[in-house]
Order: structure tokens, then C-alpha cells, then sequence
């Protein structure tokens, strides 16, 4: 197959940053992740042109940003930098912002981030493990917080988005708290994070995996997989992709980049021409869902002409 034969694409994950705003990872000493690697290349502006640039040749018409640790006392600048970039550009389409949701005052804050008419949602990483360098989140209870939870269906009721971003062994906890509000939308991130890849760790992922499908109003993203295989080809992700895809099904599934955080893996082509060669047997009904049709409809994205 060919760049011709791959469906237009709505990115339903990548980030966009200014060095110049307060993203605290992207000027750590040393700038090395358990697991991502060193990404000192990264550590660089990456704004809505260089996102173009790098999608340039293919068909590319929606994307969503998903927010990227900007500075945390005034986390809607970084919506409201957004919006200026999709004024210049068009993209992104649809910004995925943050808000610790057991704050106090949680609803001030989404409905300031609201005021901005491409916001859909919040990402709060609850990555908790004990594995050193794998938690993300200040500690692990978040999901079993009443405060917490309060702001969860806070977002339900504002119509909004929840961006989940956690490690197979918390899936099921996740599972149980998406039950218990089956008016949330809920995409869970980078294909639930397989991050080891032994008999046993893999069972917990296809558990937990189902155990997240088996709520109608959790969606998967299809992305990040370069962050757990450094060396990826289509080949090494296929099994991967095709499970996710099996137990969520192509209407609750997309594809997406994570770049610029890829790009530490491959370019932005490579990472879709995989997607379009393991899916090539699929229906294009099918692929037109996981290419775009999904994270249009889960995200309420108007794509380009």
C-alpha cells in the first residue's frame, strides 16, 4: 500500500508547546524518562507549523492536542495559547486541557477553559506505580477520592471529555469508577500502556483492557507504542493494535501520533503508513473510523475541506 491509499487521517492525540511557557519536564536535568528515554531532542518549541510540517503529504484533516504538562498555577494559558495557534493555522481542532479535578474550585477552572470554544476535555495523568519513574500523579488514590470523583461528573455534566492516562495494573479500579458514571466519555490513553511485555503483564493489559470495553462510553486511542518500543516496526506493533482494536472494535478505537513524543521513535508518515498496512485488510467503513470517523465523533471535531 501506499501514502495514496491511507484514509484521511484526524489525529486524536499529539501536544503542541512553547519553550517559552513553564513545561517543567521539558527543561529537566537530566531529560530522561524510565521508560520514553532520553528525549533532549524534543526540548524544543513544537507549534501548530512544525505539527504541519511534519504531516506534510498526507491527509491529515483533524487533530486534538492533549495537554502537556504547561505551568500548573494557569493551566488555561495553555488552552488559551492553543486557540491562538488554531487561529493562525486551523489546527488543532480540539484541545484537551488540564485540571486537577479534586480541586476545590474545579468548576471555575473547567468553565474558564470552556470559555474557549475548541476545549473538549481534560487529561489528569493518574499513572501510580511502584516502579520509580513511572508515577505521573501525586499519589495513587485518586480515582477512589470523593472530591475527585466529583469533578469527574462534573465533567459528564459540562459535556465534556475525560482523557485517562493510567497503567494496566490500575485498570480495573478504572473500570469500576467509569461504571459507576455511564454519562462520562472517557478515551483511554496510548492503548492502555503495555509498557512490559512478559506472559503474565500481558494478560493484566487484555483483562484490564476488556474490563474498560465492556463500558459503551470508553473509547481507546491506538498511539504512544514507540514509548514502550523503542525500535518499533509494523511488524513488532501488530499484535498490539490488532487486540486493542478487537476488543474495543473499530467504533470505539482511533489512531493517533503522540507526536512530537514520537518523533523520538520515527517519523509522522511511518507511524500512519504501519497503522495503514496492519489495518489493509480491514473494511474501509472500518478504517474509516480508526483513521478519523471516531475521534471526530468522540471529540465533536469539524475537519479541514
Amino acid at each position: 500500500m501506499t501514502d495514496v491509499d491511507i484514509p484521511p487521517i484526524a489525529d486524536a492525540h499529539h501536544h503542541l508547546w512553547d519553550m517559552r511557557d513553564y513545561h517543567v519536564w521539558l527543561h529537566a536535568n537530566p531529560r530522561v524518562v524510565n521508560f520514553v528515554g532520553d528525549y533532549e531532542t524534543i526540548c524544543q518549541d513544537y507549534l501548530a507549523a512544525d505539527f504541519l510540517a511534519d504531516t506534510a503529504g498526507l491527509p491529515v484533516i483533524a487533530s486534538v492536542h492533549v495537554q502537556a504538562e504547561f505551568d500548573p498555577s494557569n493551566p488555561v494559558g495553555e488552552t488559551a495559547w492553543l486557540t491562538q495557534q488554531a487561529a493562525e493555522t486551523g489546527f488543532p481542532m480540539g484541545i484537551v486541557g488540564f485540571a486537577d479535578l479534586s480541586h476545590p474550585d474545579v468548576q471555575s477552572l473547567l468553565e474558564a477553559h470552556a470559555q474557549y470554544d475548541r476545549f473538549r476535555g481534560i487529561r489528569h495523568m493518574l499513572n501510580w506505580d511502584s516502579v520509580p519513574g513511572r508515577s505521573f500523579a501525586e499519589h495513587g488514590d485518586y480515582m477512589s477520592s470523593a472530591d475527585w470523583r466529583r469533578g469527574f461528573d462534573l465533567l459528564a455534566r459540562m459535556g465534556l471529555r475525560f482523557d485517562m492516562q493510567i497503567w494496566p495494573n490500575q485498570m480495573q479500579e478504572a473500570a469500576a469508577l467509569v461504571a459507576a458514571y455511564p454519562d462520562a466519555r472517557v478515551a483511554l490513553n496510548h492503548t492502555g500502556f503495555p509498557i512490559d511485555r512478559d506472559e503474565a503483564s500481558m494478560d493484566l493489559w487484555r483483562s484490564g483492557m476488556r474490563a474498560l470495553a465492556a463500558n459503551p462510553h470508553v473509547s481507546v486511542k491506538i498511539s504512544g507504542l514507540g514509548m514502550l518500543d523503542h525500535d518499533w516496526t509494523a511488524d513488532s506493533i501488530r499484535p498490539i493494535v490488532l487486540e486493542a482494536i478487537d476488543i474495543f472494535g473499530p467504533d470505539r478505537a482511533m489512531f493517533a501520533s503522540n507526536f512530537p513524543v514520537d518523533r523520538l521513535y520515527s517519523d509522522y508518515p511511518t507511524i500512519f503508513r504501519a497503522f495503514n498496512e496492519i489495518t489493509a485488510d480491514f473494511t474501509p467503513a472500518e478504517r474509516t473510523r480508526l483513521f478519523s470517523g471516531t475521534a471526530i465523533e468522540f471529540y465533536d471535531l469539524t475537519p479541514i475541506r
